[in-house]
């Protein structure tokens, strides 16, 4: 399979809206305008969507593992009644205290990727909201790309920092599909769109 059509997000501030209080419900789980729609363009287009993701709020006692699977069930089951599907979902649920590998911005969930699908992630496309999401990223060769939303606009602000080079920065998710997604011929259109 070719490393270039596939695509890493993050989920929380790239996907779904974000909290600092975190996601700890099915109903906090709601989509940012546009990204479930985003995830369907670049599918058209041939992209592997896989969700990677942080999820310290289970080893806080937040949520447990039955609320996070019926989060990603929601997140699954919007993306597919707009035409989008996610290929799979990583998720590591320690806190940083764990000192583990999975932990963005430690590269553990992208390697596993990069197994998974047999490939290297060097030029892959990912997609994050922080600092962390970029570093793990990076550090496995992939073209970071910072989206506003969520955290986005905090990490941009952010001067105590840089972004990995060449790091490029998109209003949201669907800027992003669009910029990959230039063209989208496959979509039929509905009267009034």
């Amino acid at each position: 399979m070719s490393a270039h059509k596939l695509i890493l997000l993050d989920r929380d501030g790239v996907i779904n809206e974000d909290s600092d209080n975190y996601i700890k419900s099915v109903d906090e789980w709601r989509p940012i305008p546009g990204s479930l729609e985003a995830i369907a363009r670049l599918n058209r287009a041939g992209y592997r969507i896989v969700v990677i993701t942080n999820q310290s709020g289970i080893a806080k006692g937040l949520f447990d593992l039955e609320a996070l699977a019926a989060m990603h069930n929601k997140m699954l089951r919007l993306a597919t009644e707009v035409g989008g599907k996610i290929d799979a979902i990583l998720f590591c649920p320690h806190g940083p205290e764990a000192k583990c590998n999975c932990r963005k911005p430690k590269p553990g969930m992208f390697e596993q990727v990069a197994m998974r699908y047999d490939t290297s992630l060097q030029g892959v496309v990912a997609v994050g909201d922080s600092l962390r999401d970029l570093q793990a990223a990076a550090s496995q060769g992939c073209k970071t790309f910072l989206v506003k939303t969520g955290k986005g606009m905090r990490t941009l602000a952010d001067k105590s920092h840089e972004l990995p080079p060449g790091t490029q920065t998109f209003d949201d998710l669907l800027a992003v599909a669009k910029l990959l997604v230039p063209e989208d011929p496959h979509r039929s259109y509905r009267q009034g769109e």
